[in-house]
């Protein structure tokens, strides 16, 4: 166990029961940590840690970014991390955005920016030719070894913008099977259906094993 000053307030870690989610996405903090909510650990972010900057992805794969950002904040914290790298696969679009779906518009685009420029490529393509899948690889850092998960959804994307839970391109993707979008689900939906929860399930028992063991990953 040991003391950190966070914004102020002293706050008592205990090591071998706290967990770091590499994301400053606030959204994804959210999302992850009501997941993992039936796991006996302190699941905290970047936010408690402001002098960890903006990651830069450069990576070429999911794997790669999801990796260099669970690795970059272990070596800052010392504690075990999570990370997850998020991409839109659209079949028409040769698989694009992909691994740079977080900024496909540019560098400071928006979630708006990025969902439009998807809707604009696709603009004259019908119903059958907007098959997208959705899919997140989560890696897991800690002083001796790295694993990685994966969670795949299959869907579509809609000809516009649909609901307004969610973020990233969720209002315009509709998973297959639903005749909604993400974006249309309410949280307890969307989180037992979606690849970043899909790729949290299978990490679960990796993590349990994980902190039962004091903080050894096998």
């Amino acid at each position: 166990m040991f003391l950190a000053i966070i914004l102020g307030h002293l706050f008592v870690i205990s090591v071998h029961k706290t967990l770091v989610l590499a994301t400053h996405n606030s959204h994804k903090q959210s999302e992850m940590k009501m997941i993992l909510s039936d796991l006996n650990i302190q699941v905290i972010g970047l936010d408690q840690f402001p002098h960890i900057g903006e990651i830069e992805e450069t990576g070429t794969t999911l794997i790669e970014n999801s990796l260099l950002k669970a690795k970059t904040v272990y070596d800052i914290t010392g504690l075990p991390c999570l990370a997850d790298d998020t991409g839109l696969e659209v079949k028409s679009l040769n698989g694009a955005p992909g691994v740079y779906s977080a900024r496909y518009a540019g560098k400071n685009a928006t979630f708006s920016d990025n969902m439009n420029k998807v809707l604009n490529e696709l603009n004259k393509l019908d119903d059958l030719e907007r098959f997208a899948i959705f899919r997140t690889v989560l890696s897991l850092v800690d002083e001796k070894t790295e694993i990685t998960r994966e969670g795949i959804v299959e869907g579509k994307i809609t000809f516009s913008s649909i609901g307004d839970h969610g973020f990233g391109y969720d209002s315009i993707f509709q998973p297959k099977g639903f005749e909604m979008t993400y974006a249309q689900m309410v949280d307890k939906q969307k989180n037992k259906i979606s690849h970043r929860a899909i790729a949290l399930n299978e990490m679960k028992d990796v993590l349990i094993k994980h902190f039962k063991k004091g903080g050894i990953i096998e």
